[in-house]
């Protein structure tokens, strides 16, 4: 579950790289497309050979995340998340989610909260609220979030809603650091990241609405308008996804949230964008498309 999404000027911009020379859009750009197609291979082989495999993908990468969040948290405020409880509720939320859908992801979601709040009374009274909260928002962030791209694999057409859901946010991040690298002279929110640019912006939506409407048109016999409509929306949510993630991380007064993927910095960094994107692929693509 990781994309190209870049580091310039484009929407997804966060910061600089994590290590190499990087290009005039700010990252190691050689290393950020190697681990970007190296991973996308892994996710398109897991679909094409046996789509129940990318249940283990996303469960690797919500544990990945959940630990590098704890470990920004850690760093950056001195927040103490219920690590162990967030780890094991996490797989439940992943796994719970293909079988049960919404009723295993959020029984697992309720259980884990609850686990969070008994966890941190061995840590007495002080900053109880600060870390409980914060165990929350990462149990709702990581876990639940992705249960969703989980939910996307269960029908018979997962493998196509998968790659729908995943060209959708690879068009949005691709076409906006192009128009932003290329074209980038407004900045969208630049108190909280300055390299976006609304001609940026603009490049993801014209990529994202081309983008879904031949992927729901060629991969799920949907008509054009609902691709159109699917990609405008991804667009929106992983915009708003590196936004927020921005804000963490500027509240928190870190570049990056780890260093695991060369060019992209932590796997949270690349993950940003494609949790929120998770659920509103599920709910639009349970509109749209029987099954």
């Amino acid at each position: 579950m990781v994309t190209a999404s870049q580091r310039g000027e484009g929407p997804g911009a966060s910061g600089s790289p994590a290590g190499g020379k990087p290009s005039r859009a700010g990252r190691n750009l050689p290393a950020a497309i190697a681990v970007g197609v190296g991973l996308g291979a892994l996710i398109l082989l897991a679909l094409l050979v046996a789509r129940e495999s990318f249940l283990a993908i996303i469960a690797i990468a919500v544990a990945i995340g959940t630990w590098e969040l704890a470990g920004a948290l850690r760093r950056g405020a001195g927040i103490e998340l219920a690590l162990p409880v967030l780890l094991v509720g996490g797989q439940a939320m992943v796994w719970l989610s293909w079988p049960f859908e919404r009723q295993g992801a959020l029984t697992a979601f309720v259980l884990t909260v609850l686990g969070c709040l008994l966890w941190r009374i061995r840590g007495g009274p002080t900053h109880y609220l600060r870390d409980v909260a914060a165990s929350v928002l990462t149990a709702a962030y990581v876990p639940l979030f992705a249960s969703f791209a989980a939910m996307l694999v269960a029908p018979a057409d997962g493998a196509g809603r998968v790659l729908a859901f995943l060209i959708g946010v690879v068009a949005s991040d691709t076409g906006g650091y192009a128009a932003g690298v290329f074209l980038g002279r407004h900045p969208m929110a630049p108190t909280i990241s300055p390299k976006k640019s609304w001609e940026g912006f603009a490049g993801s939506m014209l990529a994202g609405v081309v983008g879904g409407a031949l992927t729901l048109t060629l991969l799920l016999g949907g008509y054009w308008w609902q691709g159109a409509l699917f990609g405008a929306a991804l667009v929106v949510t992983s915009t708003a996804g590196d936004l927020i993630e921005s804000l963490i991380k500027r509240d928190l007064g870190i570049k990056d949230m780890g260093t695991l993927l060369p060019g992209h910095g932590g796997l949270m960094d690349r993950l940003d964008s494609l949790l929120p994107s998770a659920v509103v692929s599920w709910l639009l693509l349970k509109a749209f498309l029987p099954g």
